[in-house]
């Protein structure tokens, strides 16, 4: 194919995906902007926290002013989600991975509906995994099937697509948890091999539902395991 045609076909696509995320954005922003209202914010939200309970089968959207602690904007099902409780360590094991990540691409051109990337393998995964053979594509999106990724249908994707997408502040932070990991419950969890696991992504669960502010953490280089920071400073 000639380059010119090539780059046509490409600034075609880039112009339709921007032209349906603003149909989209047009369609939905009054019942988005009411959404927001109604928890006390206001449209467009400075900052947007994405967590996911796979256990549970729910996304939570929370939002807020810069550095001040979020509110719960709104909560959906799980349409879709391969896996068993436990980390992703390897491609193909059909999993949902499970750690403290950031939503790293946008993309409005899904073969399910709209899509946003989840940031795996992150640094913990990088070391923890089977080298090589980590694999990646691991999204949040709608439709109703899952390899590996997070599926909350059309309606949904739509309204978490367009409120992290219009939001003032970068990166938005996506946490994935096992379970909500109140006192004591990462040790009933199966299968007990990942109980350790759980347990280093405790603290960042009771520093949020404490402070309301994702909590700030580091990746040990050797070991792979999450550092959660003490004072739960604002997220990275």
């Amino acid at each position: 194919m000639p380059r010119s045609l090539t780059l046509l076909l490409l600034l075609s696509t880039t112009a339709f995906a921007k032209d349906r995320v603003a149909t989209i954005r047009e369609r939905r922003l009054p019942d988005l902007t009411a959404l927001v209202q109604k928890a006390g914010l206001s449209y467009p939200l400075d900052e947007v926290y994405l967590r996911a309970f796979k256990k549970e089968r729910v996304l939570e959207v929370w939002g807020g002013k810069k550095g001040q602690p979020l509110v719960k904007v709104t909560t959906f099902p799980f349409c879709a989600a391969s896996g068993e409780l436990g980390p992703k360590r390897r491609e193909g094991d059909l999993q949902v991975p499970e750690g403290l990540y950031e939503v790293t691409e946008f993309n409005p051109s899904s073969n399910f509906h709209l899509s946003m990337k989840v940031g795996y393998p992150n640094a913990s995964d990088t070391v923890r995994g089977e080298k090589g053979m980590l694999g990646g594509l691991i999204y949040l999106h709608g439709d109703c099937a899952s390899v590996g990724c997070i599926a909350i249908t059309d309606e949904p994707i739509e309204a978490v697509y367009v409120l992290a997408r219009d939001a003032k502040l970068r990166p938005i932070r996506f946490d994935i948890f096992p379970s909500r990991l109140d006192q004591g419950v990462a040790e009933k969890l199966e299968p007990a091999v990942h109980r350790a696991f759980w347990k280093e992504l405790e603290p960042a669960y009771t520093q949020f539902e404490a402070r309301h502010r994702p909590a700030h953490f580091r990746v040990d280089g050797k070991s792979g395991a999450y550092r959660i920071d003490s004072e739960a400073r604002a997220g990275r």
